[in-house]
């Protein structure tokens, strides 16, 4: 996802948009419906991923909108490495060559790996936006279409690629669902 978007919650219920926004605001626009329509079951997604995600809906719209406000970061403490890039340690499994190749590296095997990403990130930046979009789709189509005729075909030519084919199987469906799942199929500009 794109660090300078900021993160989008979709609600939809019986198969229509209710809002699209900050969680804050999408989490309220819920708690409303569900008092306007307490047999209704609202689907809320997370739009960078579209899985669904599960909201804590007990007390008033303040109390809600409360829960869901995003804080600002505290400041996190200093240690050791690199805290001003970002530079986060973890740990690497590697087959004892490729330790071997790394430290043959002038500049050391973080500095190598992390060239390497790089690269890998550059060249196949595309397909991988690509094949996020798809996976962000068919989280949200399986939850939101699972059930209706064409879901199967639809799935199908989603993972194919081909754009034509998905349109022709979602025809049936709701306006608001097939809106979406287009959307969430769109790759992210590079």
């Amino acid at each position: 996802m794109d660090p300078a978007k900021p993160l989008t919650y979709t609600a939809f219920l019986e198969g229509r948009r209710l809002i699209t926004g900050p969680l804050h605001e999408v989490a309220v626009a819920v708690l409303r419906a569900q008092q306007r329509q307490p047999d209704g079951h609202p689907l809320v997604f997370n739009d960078a991923s579209g899985q669904s995600a599960d909201l804590d809906l007990r007390g008033d719209e303040e109390a809600v909108a409360a829960r869901y406000t995003m804080a600002a970061p505290t400041p996190t403490p200093k240690g050791r490495g690199r805290p001003k890039l970002g530079v986060v340690a973890r740990e690497v499994t590697l087959l004892p060559e490729h330790w071997d190749w790394l430290a043959a590296q002038p500049s050391g095997a973080s500095v190598a790996l992390r060239k390497l990403v790089h690269e890998a990130r550059r060249n196949g930046g595309e397909r991988d936006r690509t094949r996020q979009a798809r996976d962000r789709a068919y989280h949200a189509m399986s939850t939101l279409a699972g059930s209706l005729a064409g879901f199967e075909e639809a799935s199908r030519a989603l993972f194919a690629g081909d754009h034509e084919r998905l349109v022709t199987q979602m025809a049936a469906w709701p306006d608001d669902v097939r809106g979406y799942v287009l959307e969430l199929a769109e790759p992210a500009p590079g």
